[in-house]
């Protein structure tokens, strides 16, 4: 069996207005797992993403790469997890892509040939490579959007989790960001709305809602649950609907 390489158990967490947003959360993900996060809005997808690499730390028991969340461990946590913000102007503060996507590189000790490498890669690898000298703040948010996933590649992490990543992607650039997904080794877990990406990347997939996971299955099974997805704000995704699908797994 795989390495389990998250572990959260009874997770709780308010936020300081008194709103409960996560309730005795309960998961493992395991090494080279893809795995969905779907609910309606409000559900607690992004709060639970935020405690990965401990931005945001509640109640209860939470466990990567084998280490507890700790202040001598969240370095070493951080430089394996990279989390994708669903709001791309709150990672890029750079004055150009170049800088923003070395910002975590030179952080980790690199040396300049192997910072502009990762740069390069990372870019290349969501067709932004063509933007490296601009200022981020005159992109589109859509450009926007890739590039702050660029900022996490260069770091190669072991863990990525990504909320909302296909927010404001035209069709073709969604398309490109479904392939990357697809043919990316490393573990991923993908918070989202578009349930046509979740179905295509996704080899298992959790449903949570008010803060609770409500269910956790293979990715075909959950989606094709009309009565589950549409009790909690949700439908089926077209292409099931329509007897085609290809899905991930």
């Amino acid at each position: 069996m795989s390495e389990k390489i998250v572990e959260i158990k009874n997770l709780r967490y308010a936020y300081p207005d008194g709103k409960e947003a996560l309730r005795g959360v309960n998961l493992d993900i395991f090494e080279g797992e893809t795995l969905g996060i779907i609910g309606p809005n409000g559900a607690g997808k992004s709060t639970l993403l935020l405690h990965l690499n401990g931005i945001l730390r509640g109640e209860g028991f939470v466990r990567i790469f084998g280490l507890d969340i700790t202040g001598d461990t969240l370095s070493d946590i951080r430089s394996g997890v990279g989390l994708v913000f669903q709001e791309p102007d709150h990672q890029l503060f750079m004055p150009t892509v170049f800088d923003d996507v070395a910002f975590g590189p030179i952080n980790m000790g690199l040396d300049r040939k192997q910072i502009e490498d990762s740069v390069k890669e990372a870019l290349k690898e969501v067709d932004m490579l063509d933007v490296i000298h601009r200022p981020s703040h005159h992109l589109s948010i859509g450009e926007k959007k890739r590039v702050a996933i660029a900022t996490i590649l260069s770091m190669h992490p072991r863990l990525i989790a990504l909320d909302e990543p296909s927010a404001n992607l035209d069709p073709k650039h969604r398309r490109d960001l479904i392939y990357f997904l697809k043919k990316a080794t490393l573990s991923k877990i993908i918070a989202s709305h578009d349930l046509e990406l979740i179905l295509e990347t996704c080899g298992r997939v959790l449903l949570l809602d008010k803060g609770e996971i409500i269910a956790d299955g293979l990715t075909a099974d959950m989606l094709r649950n009309q009565s589950l997805l549409e009790s909690h704000g949700l439908e089926v995704p077209h292409s099931l609907l329509n007897g085609y699908y290809q899905c991930a797994g």
